[in-house]
């Protein structure tokens, strides 16, 4: 994030941009410009005190989710399936170092058919995207979830260039839910994506579709 700031600073165009990296890489300030854009997300709600979760939960029916603002692979989100679990969960992290610790995201949780989706926009388009299956109710590939190929028709790839353009970013990873009503939700969009799954998986060559775009608004 700093290297992007200096370099801005010195006239280089950097992609991602800072503020786009800044807003995805803060998951509040995220859900807030999704939601501001009309774009479907999880309910969720921030709190900053046990009290604050517990009036969040006379409407949101459990379970819930909670997670920190920042972080990625799946760390320090938990599950809560009752009042009991919720005052353990909050006690806890209230006694975590750091002031961003004590900022609570509650989400609804979303009854995915056992996998989310990693979909990848480059510039204007949807290339590759990929199924994260688990048994786990958390997906993510560095929790143990199995990369597969998944299809991108043209509600998802609409849906997901309207949250790229909401966050400002060219590069980016979103991680979307099927819900089985109300259909994809996106829920997290990750600024500096990993791809090493998705091109195993795939055969998509995603490396060499980012460098091309790269190389594009270098000869603009």
């Amino acid at each position: 994030m700093e290297s992007t700031i200096a370099f801005e600073a010195l006239g280089v165009k950097v992609v991602n941009n800072s503020l786009s990296t800044a807003a995805c890489m803060d998951k509040l300030w995220t859900i807030s410009l999704l939601k501001k854009n009309g774009i479907p997300t999880p309910k969720t709600a921030v709190v900053f005190s046990y009290e604050a979760a517990q009036e969040v939960t006379k409407r949101f029916n459990y379970p819930l989710v909670i997670k920190p603002v920042n972080g990625s692979w799946g760390r320090l989100i938990s599950m809560v399936r009752d009042d009991e679990e919720l005052r353990s969960i909050m006690e806890h992290r209230m006694y975590l170092p750091g002031i961003l610790s004590k900022v609570h995201l509650m989400q609804e949780y979303v009854k995915k058919p056992g996998r989310d989706i990693r979909v990848f926009v480059i510039g204007d388009e949807v290339p590759v995207a990929i199924y994260r299956v688990s048994r786990h109710w958390i997906t993510n590939t560095a929790r143990g979830g199995k990369a597969i190929p998944a299809r991108i028709d043209g509600e998802l790839e609409e849906i997901s260039l309207k949250a790229a353009k909401a966050v400002g970013g060219e590069v980016l990873g979103l991680d979307v839910f099927e819900d089985p009503e109300r259909g994809y939700l996106v829920n997290e969009i990750n600024p500096v994506p990993e791809f090493k799954n998705t091109v195993a998986a795939t055969g998509y060559d995603l490396p060499r579709k980012i460098a091309e775009y790269l190389v594009s608004n270098v000869r603009r």
